[in-house]
């Protein structure tokens, strides 16, 4: 049997499947987000491992893990995890969404040392900016850091009592030289970090350590368990769909968006605002479009209006042209094509006849053409998948991908039912850590069905993102 355990913004999932890889059962566990300042988002890292540890103990409770052999980590990237010496906790994780640090971002993109090891922008998102933050407005705390983990990395040392990252999840840090696949002294020094505070490095279908015995007691396990590397949430993800393969590519419709295309070379294009990655397979690498808002978007108009989010896209119809009404989903600012922290969402073109329904198609459309600039960005990079896998709960949403469709002008391919995200692909890198096998175990699923883009809709579509890709500046400003 093999675990995936994946760590996400708002929850802990932990999926159990066996040796053929049929899903056994899961267990999903709540999180909160606290927003302590506007711009900030952080979380408590022991509430991680109180989630984490419910979500398993209900499976050992309903099905058992005495055959357990093998745990796969997955989760939410970018997060700072400060730990002393003795590695406590010593202030709450700073989140993927936090923007807080975007002066100390642009301050240390501006090096070209940055770019040129990292291959990428240093977002405010990303780690690095997070760690000069702190040594700027909580020195007292910044000088006590003996350590920082990733979010999954630090479950890891839960689990094993190892500090180990892999190299998809270390690569959002700014800190790894994403070519050699190695941490880099010279972007260590450049926020004022040291190598001595980084976690050793594996590859996520290697071993990076033994479950610890009490857990097993606690779980029920029998045997030695080996803890795989595992993977940045996107990266574990692209592991459950089989998307390891050079022009292979996927969109996920969750809290955020993000457009994956698997590559085999390095091909960094950090003018584009693209996320040039490892991936979680050996010799492997990846590009992201990232947008911070997209099934996040529906569900901020669903609280604005008291409708549940079902209820809303439910409510539309048959697929038409997009009205007069466009949404910028910036809530939080932007990261692809964009980079910018500052700029935050509208609607525009209300009036006196738009009602719910018409709002609804306007978030919906406007993450849509959001995503048409992810893609144009990711060809600019020399990536550009010819269809995409629909992943992510916005999937369930037949109005949307039509939408996405029309939009990108490409192919959706929606998988037949099943699980094949984040916590399918940690399970999977536990068994290839656990047997040494490698990614000819990562098939693709099934297709249900293909949403092919509507000739007659297609035209309205490429009008309304001229009218959306018009409305950025005045958001900027």
């Amino acid at each position: 049997m093999y675990l995936g355990i994946d760590l996400g913004t708002s929850g802990v999932k932990a999926l159990l499947m066996d040796e053929v890889q049929r899903i056994v059962g899961s267990a999903t566990e709540s999180l909160t987000v606290q927003r302590p300042a506007s711009g900030w988002s952080e979380q408590d890292p022991d509430a991680w491992i109180a989630a984490a540890d419910r979500a398993v103990s209900r499976i050992a409770r309903e099905h058992g893990l005495s055959r357990l052999r093998g745990i796969g980590l997955s989760g939410q990237m970018h997060g700072a995890v400060t730990l002393d010496a003795d590695d406590r906790v010593l202030r709450p994780a700073i989140l993927w969404n936090d923007t807080r640090a975007h002066a100390e971002a642009a301050a240390l993109d501006a090096d070209p040392v940055m770019r040129r090891l990292s291959g990428n922008i240093v977002f405010p998102g990303f780690t690095a900016p997070k760690l000069v933050w702190m040594a700027e407005h909580e020195p007292d705390l910044h000088a006590r850091v003996a350590r920082v983990l990733l979010p999954k990395d630090f479950l890891r040392l839960w689990l094993t009592g190892e500090h180990v990252s892999e190299m998809s999840d270390a690569s959002g840090t700014a800190w790894l030289d994403v070519a050699r696949r190695d941490w880099s002294d010279d972007l260590l020094a450049a926020s004022g970090m040291r190598r001595d505070q980084m976690p050793a490095l594996v590859e996520g279908s290697e071993r990076s350590g033994m479950l610890r015995d009490a857990l097993a007691r606690e779980w029920g396990v029998e045997g030695p368990v080996t803890v795989a590397g595992g993977a940045g949430d996107n990266a574990a993800t692209a592991i459950g769909a089989g998307t390891v393969s050079g022009g292979q590519g996927f969109v996920s419709l969750g809290t955020s968006g993000v457009l994956f295309a698997a590559t085999d070379r390095f091909l960094p294009a950090p003018e584009t605002a693209v996320h040039a990655f490892c991936h979680a397979a050996p010799g492997m690498w990846h590009h992201m479009g990232v947008m911070l808002q997209a099934a996040a978007a529906i569900e901020w108009l669903a609280g604005i209006t008291g409708t549940p989010a079902a209820t809303l896209t439910a409510d539309l119809g048959p697929q038409s042209a997009p009205g007069p009404e466009i949404f910028l989903p910036y809530l939080s600012g932007e990261r692809t094509p964009h980079n910018d922290a500052q700029v935050r969402g509208l609607f525009a073109g209300l009036g006196a006849g738009s009602d719910r329904a018409a709002m609804t198609r306007a978030v919906l459309d406007g993450v849509a053409f959001a995503l048409a600039d992810n893609l144009h960005a990711l060809r600019q990079a020399g990536a550009g998948p010819d269809a995409l896998l629909a992943l992510g709960g916005g999937a369930r949403s037949d109005y949307w991908l039509r939408s996405i469709a029309n939009a990108l002008d490409l192919p959706v391919l929606l998988p037949e039912g099943g699980d094949f995200g984040a916590a399918f692909g940690a399970a999977r890198l536990g068994l290839m850590a656990d047997t040494g096998a490698g990614t000819e175990i990562c098939t693709t699923p099934a297709i249900a069905s293909e949403i092919a883009p509507d000739p007659a809709l297609v035209p309205a579509y490429s009008e309304g993102l001229a009218r959306f890709r018009a409305l950025y500046p005045a958001a900027r400003s």
